[in-house]
C-alpha cells in the first residue's frame, strides 16, 4: 500500500514538472546595448527618397535636417504646405525639447534609442528634439545634420525655444 501511494506521489510529480516545462513557451529577446536599438537615419542609410522641401529652424537659426520618408514627415508637410508650423519646446530631462503639434500625425512607433541631434514624433502629436540621448518608443522623423553635439546643446539645451517647420519648395 505505501508503494502505491509512493509512485502515485511521484506520477503527480513528474506530471506538474512536466506540464511546468511544457507551459513556458514565451521567447524573450536577447538584451541589447542601447546602440544595438538604435534605428538606421535616412542619412545613414542613403535613402535618397526622402523628402527634402521642409525646413527647419530653431529660433532664428535654421538648420539642415535629413527628413526620412514616411508618413508622419509626409503629413507633417501637408501641415506646413498651408502655412509655417511654428510649435514651442520647453526642455524636459536635460537631454531634450518637446512640443504639443496641435495636431496627430500618423505614427509607426518603435522603441529606439535617439541621440543629439534626432527630431523624433512621441505619441502621434509631440514634437521631440534631441540634444542628448535617450532611449523610448517614437516615431523617426529627421536628422538635424552638420551640428556637433555641444552645438546642439547650445541651441538647445538653454531654455524653451520655438521652431518652425515650412515648406521651402
Amino acid at each position: 500500500m505505501k508503494k502505491a501511494r509512493f509512485f502515485s506521489l511521484l506520477a503527480a510529480l513528474l506530471w506538474l514538472l512536466t506540464l511546468a516545462a511544457c507551459g513556458n513557451t514565451q521567447k524573450t529577446e536577447p538584451t541589447r546595448s542601447p546602440e544595438e536599438t538604435r534605428e538606421p537615419t535616412t542619412a545613414e542609410t542613403g535613402d535618397t527618397n526622402m523628402q527634402t522641401t521642409l525646413q527647419l529652424t530653431v529660433g532664428d537659426t535654421p538648420v539642415a535636417v535629413a527628413w526620412e520618408n514616411n508618413a508622419s514627415v509626409q503629413a507633417l508637410a501637408e501641415l506646413a504646405a498651408a502655412k509655417p508650423l511654428q510649435v514651442g519646446l520647453s526642455m524636459y530631462g536635460g537631454f531634450e525639447q518637446v512640443g504639443a503639434l496641435g495636431t496627430t500625425l500618423p505614427q509607426n512607433d518603435r522603441r529606439m534609442t535617439a541621440s543629439a541631434g534626432d527630431l523624433m514624433l512621441y505619441s502621434g502629436d509631440q514634437i521631440v528634439l534631441f540634444y542628448g540621448s535617450n532611449t523610448w518608443s517614437y516615431t523617426r522623423l529627421g536628422k538635424i545634420t552638420g551640428q556637433t553635439q555641444a552645438e546642439l546643446t547650445a541651441l538647445l539645451g538653454n531654455g524653451n525655444v520655438t521652431v518652425t517647420i515650412s515648406n521651402g519648395g
